[in-house]
């Protein structure tokens, strides 16, 4: 499997690249970097990581239609900052979804079925839930979407090596990096936005 890990990894750095470039394309190399993870996630017993993989391939899908399309004005979708409200909304989704995927694993846990048994439920769900919450904000241009991606970046590193998948903890290094550079590059991009 370590070849098509490794093709996922190089489809995922292009399009973590693109996002923090603004550019279009994060989305269909995200399409095909998520599509070969649900696989690779399934196999690894880490479903929670699997499920938020169909939900990002949802999110590429959805984000692709809200970065090409234009409003009224004919301006596309610009980089904005999330209000108060937002704010509170994406932090109270994150310990929800947490919660509710964490108790959705220990419930699979507990079954008698081995091959359904979830690695490290809770941090499994805690990835997850910060993930969500930054595929939505990315699909509609908040830059707060950069702060969720590098927290569960920093969680990420130790859970797929922990699980031998190697090249994919190099991944989620360098999107921890990109992350960081996607998150002062769009706050400039908002700032001069802003400016006028």
């Amino acid at each position: 499997m370590n070849w098509i890990e490794l093709i996922a990894v190089v489809f995922g750095v292009l399009s973590v690249w693109y996002a923090r470039k603004e550019n279009i394309l994060v989305f269909p190399l995200g399409i095909i970097n998520v599509a070969i993870y649900i696989f690779i996630c399934i196999a690894a017993r880490l479903y929670a990581n699997a499920g938020i993989n169909v939900v990002y391939l949802a999110s590429n899908i959805y984000g692709w239609y809200m970065w090409s399309r234009t409003g009224e004005d004919s301006q596309k979708l610009q980089i904005t900052r999330s209000t108060t409200t937002q704010r509170v909304i994406s932090w109270l989704s994150v310990v929800v979804i947490y919660v509710t995927v964490f108790l959705l694993l220990r419930w699979v846990h507990r079954s008698d079925i081995d091959y359904r048994e979830s690695y490290l439920p809770w941090i499994d769900s805690f990835n997850t839930s910060f993930f969500l919450v930054a595929t939505i904000l990315m699909a509609v241009k908040k830059l707060e979407n950069w702060q969720f991606w590098i927290i569960g970046n920093i969680v990420s590193i130790p859970i797929y090596a922990s699980q031998g998948l190697y090249f994919t903890g190099i991944q989620y290094s360098i999107f921890l990096v990109l992350a960081i550079l996607g998150w002062r590059e769009w706050k400039a991009k908002e700032k001069r936005n802003n400016n006028g």
